[in-house]
């Protein structure tokens, strides 16, 4: 049977979590794919390295700073896009399907809570989900089998430390 795990929280370490769990399932040879809500296609260091492993990942975000308040047209169209990708690529029965960054396109009102919650109820029973990122809703964490949140305690980020390449991306 397939679960459905939600990473959220402020802390850092959703999008790793995701990746990880990636990684062991192809390491055991299992079909992953990972489709992205609000990264671009820059190659990122998760990128690159699941790209190397043979699993599949599909960025859709756009390069510029999405905003919460006043969307732009092609951010929603973007978000949607993605959406739509995943209930297609759910069809093709992978093991793991990542979604990562779900909770924020959610959150911005990028994409509808519905559509989200009726992809997790046609998930195919061999496949494991994984809905990551800030602002899990609370009907998605309702209908989830494992929960996580991340919880920031202490970040350099507050020291100025900027994201690192290899580190953070």
């Amino acid at each position: 049977m397939g679960y459905i795990h939600v990473y959220t929280g402020n802390g850092k370490g959703k999008t790793t979590a995701a990746f990880g769990l990636a990684m062991r399932a192809a390491g055991r040879g299992k079909k992953v794919c990972i489709i992205q809500f609000m990264k671009p296609d820059k190659g990122y260091g998760e990128q690159v390295s699941a790209r190397k492993l043979g699993i599949e990942v599909y960025p859709f975000g756009s390069d510029r700073f999405v905003n919460k308040k006043n969307p732009r047209k092609e951010d929603i169209e973007r978000a949607q896009r993605a959406l739509s990708f995943a209930k297609e690529k759910m069809k093709e029965e992978y093991d793991l399907l990542i979604l990562d960054e779900v909770n924020v396109a959610l959150d911005f009102n990028l994409i509808n809570l519905e559509d989200v919650l009726e992809l997790m109820r046609e998930l195919p029973e061999k496949t494991e989900l994984v809905l990551t990122g800030r602002y899990a809703k609370k009907e998605i964490i309702d209908m989830a089998d494992l929960v996580t949140e991340m919880k920031e305690i202490k970040h350099y980020y507050t020291k100025g430390v900027m994201a690192r390449e290899g580190i953070e991306y």
